[in-house]
């Protein structure tokens, strides 16, 4: 069987993990988790911001795998506050150093400098790595069903929830999407790209939207360039979208924020 970027990324991300481990025992990690700010509002932010516009959560990423280097001119507070001011709802930060050229210190670093809630993107194995990002001051954290199995998922989730962060639960296709509804979240956020393959499509979004339940809040993510895209995904049901590149590679990223929100579709 041929091993995929998930599966090379896994194998990192847990070696980091046992390292993490050694390094700060879990006490000391919910220490700081129990002294962390306040959780703000992840989910039901959205939810607001959906009534009469769209809900965005804004991405903080320098590079990819796919795409390498995004974004030399790099400082993750500057852009937060660019972000907020443009009229994000929410924040992405990567956390992961080895594929996205990530820092943990980046999420505090930009949640501080706005009052926007963050989730923590990053690939998420352990509980360890959950109460990590509320010691990093995270409201969100990211669960790829890609990359665990329904009791993994379970785990993670209650573990979040238990830390008062609200949980995006990520899926590419309708098997991921049925696992997915199992779980409490009610955030679902269909990721347009392949993570095996970085192909991206519109149509993934278009083909899960309608196997969604009225009750959870569909997030559209990959793949969004333009006004039009977000007009596309809103027809379907989406009205919430996670942004990264397409944004990060504008030399005004205020700018860039406000012209991909104007003109939403009515809700």
């Amino acid at each position: 069987m041929t091993e995929t970027i998930l599966d090379r990324i896994k194998a990192t991300k847990l070696n980091e993990i046992a390292s993490d481990k050694a390094t700060m025992p879990l006490e000391l990690i919910e220490g700081a988790a129990k002294n962390a700010d306040p959780v703000r509002p992840f989910a039901d932010s959205l939810a607001r911001a959906q009534g009469n516009g769209y809900g965005l959560i804004a991405e903080i990423k320098k590079a990819s795998p796919s795409k390498g280097l995004i974004r030399e001119d790099f400082d993750p507070a500057e852009l937060a506050r660019a972000y907020e001011r443009g009229g994000a709802t929410c924040l992405s930060v990567l956390t992961d150093m080895a594929y996205f050229k990530g820092a943990k210190p980046y999420l505090t670093q930009a949640r501080g400098a706005t009052m926007l809630p963050a989730l923590r993107k990053d690939f998420i194995y352990d509980p360890y790595q959950v109460v990590e990002a509320r010691s990093l001051h995270a409201d969100c954290i990211l669960l790829i069903m890609a990359s665990l199995d329904d009791g993994q998922a379970a785990e993670l989730e209650a573990c979040a929830m238990d830390w008062g962060m609200d949980v995006l639960i990520e899926v590419h296709d309708r098997a991921e999407l049925d696992r997915a509804l199992k779980l409490k979240s009610r955030l679902i956020g269909v990721n347009n790209r392949d993570l095996n393959t970085f192909e991206t499509s519109l149509d993934v979004t278009r083909d899960l939207s309608a196997h969604v339940p009225g009750d959870r809040l569909l997030v559209s993510e990959s793949g969004l360039h333009t006004p039009a895209d977000l007009r596309a995904m809103a027809e379907t049901g989406a009205r919430s979208f996670l942004i990264g590149e397409s944004l990060m590679r504008e030399a005004d990223v205020e700018a860039a924020t406000a012209r991909i929100l104007a003109d939403p579709v009515p809700a």
